[in-house]
């Protein structure tokens, strides 16, 4: 079968080598992982492989090709090269294999489109499904749209219920899909607690950690099963290229990949290097993130015009204290309560010169949008009577930022 050139000059990883990687810090994990020497030849990143056919020696080749089906071996280019395959190795890395049990990541064209394929891997016609009820609101969407249709019933839950949720299962009940925080409201999970009783009834655990990722929240050591980023966010960080990824253990890996397989889901080489750049300083930009997400949550929090300020690592938020025991640090997005309707938070936003108005986040700028929490809830109640505020946290000059908050909140309505 067709193989990626050598490079006379390179070396294979010996034992060592790949022992001194495994044992790495995250932060030169995300550095070194996905790297092989057989994918990256003399280079420094894994090149650009654009390709639909795959040749093949010869029939018998081809043959054998077919059926192997494997991973990382050319077939065709839904199978992917080395330029998505390093991509999605690195993310796996990121899970600590050696802890965790890790074993492999598969890549989608979008984080809603890896929650959905994970959902349709895990669960069938009759099954249940709980999800926590300040789930991303395309999550929602498809709980009540197509798995409905067939025939799949989703239950929403409270999502500081903890252990309690053991009350909730059914015969039925096959999987339970978490958000932690919410990316709205920011509620923090008792994840280990929820793994824990969901094991005992062999039920399927999946997190959307595209908040923290793996580099706060090794999710798969925490007990979780399908571990859910939407990469487009902090991996890729620049705003440029949509993405998710799954990662599992062995136990649900071919399940997974036949369903992602069966669906015909791929990513281009293009954005899978573009993503791997991103990932190379993921670290550095989260670390930016953080400090200026907490200098500015702490800055509105001692405003009067401030009502509550929802960031996982201010005691105000909901689940902080299991934010503390659990998570490594805090990502770039928050929300926060300002006194008065939503005409008021609309004509702050609306005056913000450094912050942009639009959906997602995790890239290089800062944002703001005008949110509605009270809209996506089934099993708890929106109880806060003042307008929600997120913000998204760029690599701007943090003084600027708040300066810019300042005027805006500060300006009187005409």
């Amino acid at each position: 079968m067709s193989k990626p050139p050598k490079d006379g000059s390179n070396k294979e990883h010996k034992d060592s080598d790949k022992s001194a990687i495994d044992n790495s810090a995250p932060d030169t994990k995300i550095v070194t992982a996905g790297r092989d020497p057989e994918w990256t030849g003399p280079v420094v990143n894994t090149p650009v492989w654009r390709a639909s056919t795959h040749l093949y020696d010869n029939c018998a080749d081809l043959a054998d090709g077919v059926k192997r089906g494997g991973d990382e071996e050319f077939f065709y280019g839904r199978r992917g090269s080395p330029t998505q395959w390093s991509l999605a190795k690195a993310i796996t890395e990121m899970e600590s294999p050696e802890t965790s049990g890790a074993y492999g990541t598969l890549l989608f064209p979008s984080g809603v489109a890896a929650i959905n394929i994970a959902l349709l891997s895990v669960l069938k016609p009759g099954d249940v499904l709980l999800m926590s009820d300040n789930s991303y609101d395309p999550s929602r969407g498809f709980a009540n749209g197509l798995l409905k249709r067939m025939g799949i019933e989703t239950r929403f839950f409270d999502p500081l219920i903890g252990s309690a949720i053991e009350e909730l299962f059914c015969a039925n009940t096959k999987a339970i899909l978490m958000e932690s925080p919410g990316s709205l409201t920011f509620e923090i999970t008792d994840i280990p607690a929820i793994c824990a009783v969901a094991k005992k009834h062999n039920i399927i655990t999946l997190l959307d950690n595209t908040w923290a990722t793996s580099y706060f929240y090794p999710a798969l050591e925490k007990g979780i099963d399908i571990s859910i980023i939407a990469a487009t966010k902090y991996i890729v960080g620049h705003s440029d290229v949509m993405m998710g990824s799954l990662t599992t253990h062995e136990k649900y890996w071919l399940r997974l990949r036949k369903t992602a397989r069966q669906l015909g889901q791929v990513v281009s080489p293009d954005d899978a290097y573009l993503a791997a750049r991103g990932l190379r300083t993921m670290a550095a930009r989260l670390k930016t993130h953080e400090q200026s997400a907490l200098k500015i949550a702490h800055w509105l929090d001692k405003r009067d015009d401030v009502d509550k300020v929802l960031h996982p690592a201010l005691p105000s938020c909901p689940g902080h204290k299991i934010w503390k025991r659990d998570y490594k640090g805090s990502s770039g997005l928050f929300s926060f309560i300002i006194k008065g309707d939503k005409k008021r938070a609309a004509h702050i936003i609306d005056n913000l010169n450094l912050y942009g108005i639009g959906f997602s986040w995790g890239g290089f700028e800062s944002l703001a949008l005008l949110v509605h929490p009270e809209q996506n809830r089934s099993a708890t109640q929106w109880q806060e009577d003042g307008a929600v505020i997120r913000l998204q946290i760029g690599l701007e000059d943090c003084n600027d930022l708040i300066a810019d908050l300042a005027q805006a909140m500060n300006k009187e309505m005409k």
